[in-house]
């Protein structure tokens, strides 16, 4: 895998003293834009898969309603194709200590609806997010600022204030140097004063600020698509060149493709099975595949049945020992996955190979066969292994060869549990119900190191689906970030990664690759950092 690096928000953005993002008012590199090709008003149309929730930035954070928020609102800053930040909304965010920030908001700017793009809707959404009582699934994402809390609901954080009409402050409990590098995350997104009239209703039929908006009332059609149409008040740097996007809720990844090779798709932003070895040929120059920031998982919460304590811990191990990752990479996926190494990602600054621990992830059948034996003497083994997964999406193939290996090498039952969609296969996780291992991953959020490690297994972050804890790994994540030097705090996050190798609270697979392809009526098409299609770039011709 080429191993393209993306630096740490400490190391690209700060400055003498002052820490200023690209773009903003001081000067800056901000990506020139080109004047668009093909019909501006052409609308494009590409997969996706049903939101879990309503669509509320501080509680979206799965990839179905993802695509949707990033594509409907604007942060502070956005990343481009190659993880690079740039301002959007903000007008500058500056630092004189990593640890109190002054955000300025270019002037001027509104909602769809008309209501400001203020400092206020910043900080109204953002105390929202934070407050304990709304149980908001990325309430992680503002515990570093002051006044946040796990054991009680705050209302408003002590550590925002709004200065004035486009000016608000940022204190947070410690210096962070990556923290303006996670403001393009869905999280920090602003929420027009008419969004609190009705939450539940506007995350129906939410108002944004960005490139696209809503095509009206009944826009989401649920479990069959969301149509997007340009938001020609958008005067920020992802201006589209297209008239609007259709995102298409298909049931399976084979559907996708199938409509894509008719015709009736213009890009699929994933590769079924089915498809893996002939998708480049199918679609020759027309497709990608490139290295990206993410990664595939099982989640084994210690809650089951003979995962608790040194058993768990042994069993774990065993499992790991029991999967030969690079088989089913190179054989389920033709060779489209990387088998992991750590747990994070080789596009990510402070990847390496070389953590103590990390042997665990090598398959070795007799290790895999002692450990359970050893696990077996603390209580016997009794029941099924089994995996959960969501079947709209290409994962049968990966869970039936992995279920296999483990059943052949630890002499145990073992089969995957399909879940019809990915919204119920995501209730089932983030409401506990899940009663077996589960698939997990990690689209990175922001291009950091803490961000595969923080909002996964720090504890009580609202993505640690298996209730992970342990003190010095949480000790270790806060020195890591609060670090002055880039290469110190990296230091810091490998030696993190020891402790999640000795307890395994997720299995890693394999790295993720961006993968899609795209149709003939289509140019400009561009897969990010993140995998996700660079949507507002994409050109198609008149019909």
């Amino acid at each position: 895998m080429k191993r393209n690096k993306i630096a740490l928000a400490s190391a690209a953005l700060l400055t003498a003293g002052v820490l200023a993002l690209a773009g903003c008012s001081s000067g800056g590199n901000e990506p020139e834009k080109s004047e668009p090709a093909g019909d501006p008003k052409a609308v494009i149309t590409v997969n996706n898969i049903e939101p879990q929730n309503p669509l509320i930035p501080t509680n979206t954070n799965e990839v179905g309603g993802g695509l949707v928020i990033q594509s409907i609102f604007a942060g502070l800053v956005y990343y481009d194709a190659e993880g690079a930040v740039h301002n959007d909304v903000a007008e500058s965010i500056e630092t004189e200590d990593s640890q109190n920030y002054t955000i300025k908001i270019k002037p001027g700017l509104t909602f769809t609806n008309g209501d400001p793009v203020d400092a206020e809707s910043f900080v109204t959404a953002w105390n929202y997010g934070a407050a304990l009582d709304n149980a908001q699934l990325s309430s992680y994402f503002f515990e570093s600022i002051e006044g946040f809390s796990y054991d009680e609901n705050v209302p408003e954080l002590s550590g925002l204030k709004v200065v004035d009409e486009t000016t608000f402050t940022v204190k947070l409990k410690q210096p962070e140097s990556d923290f303006p590098l996670r403001l393009g995350y869905t999280a920090f997104f602003p929420l027009p004063k008419s969004a609190w009239a009705d939450l539940k209703a506007f995350g129906e039929n939410p108002v944004g600020n960005g490139p696209y908006m809503f095509d009206g009332e009944g826009a989401w059609k649920h479990n069959e698509r969301i149509d997007l149409v340009k938001n020609d008040e958008y005067d920020g740097p992802r201006a589209p060149k297209n008239g609007g996007v259709d995102m298409i809720l298909y049931a399976t990844t084979d559907a996708a493709y199938a409509d894509l090779q008719g015709g009736e798709l213009d890009i699929i932003q994933e590769i079924p099975d089915s498809a893996l070895q002939t998708f480049e040929s199918d679609f020759e120059g027309r497709t990608v595949n490139q290295p990206a920031a993410a990664n595939a998982t099982i989640t084994i919460p210690d809650r089951l049945e003979h995962f608790s304590g040194e058993e768990g811990a042994l069993r774990r191990a065993a499992i790991s020992h029991a999967i030969d990752r690079k088989e089913i990479t190179d054989v389920v996926f033709n060779g489209t996955r990387t088998p992991a190494k750590d747990f994070t990602s080789p596009v990510i600054d402070g990847y390496s190979e070389e953590i103590p621990g990390s042997e665990v992830l090598e398959f070795d059948a007799d290790k895999a066969k002692e450990l359970w034996a050893e696990a077996d003497a603390i209580a016997p083994w009794t029941g099924k292994f089994e995996i959960q997964y969501n079947a709209d999406g290409p994962n049968q193939g990966w869970v039936d060869a992995v279920a296999n290996q483990i059943k052949n090498n630890l002499g145990i039952e073992a089969a995957g549990k399909p879940i019809p969609t990915f919204a119920e296969h995501r209730t089932l996780i983030t409401e506990r119900k899940s009663t077996t291992a589960f698939r997990a991953g990690w689209q990175f959020d922001y291009p950091s190191m803490f961000n595969g490690l923080g909002p996964i297994y720090g504890t009580g972050a609202g993505s640690n689906d298996g209730d992970y804890s342990s003190a010095e790994f949480d000790a270790l994540l806060d020195e890591g970030l609060s670090a002055s030097d880039v290469e110190e705090g990296i230091k810091k996050f490998q030696e993190a990664q020891t402790i999640l190798f000795e307890d395994l609270p997720a299995i890693p697979l394999w790295y993720t690759n961006a993968m899609g392809a795209w149709g003939e009526d289509v140019e400009n098409v561009q897969f990010g950092w993140d995998t996700w299609p660079i949507l507002y770039e994409v050109t198609k011709a008149a019909e």
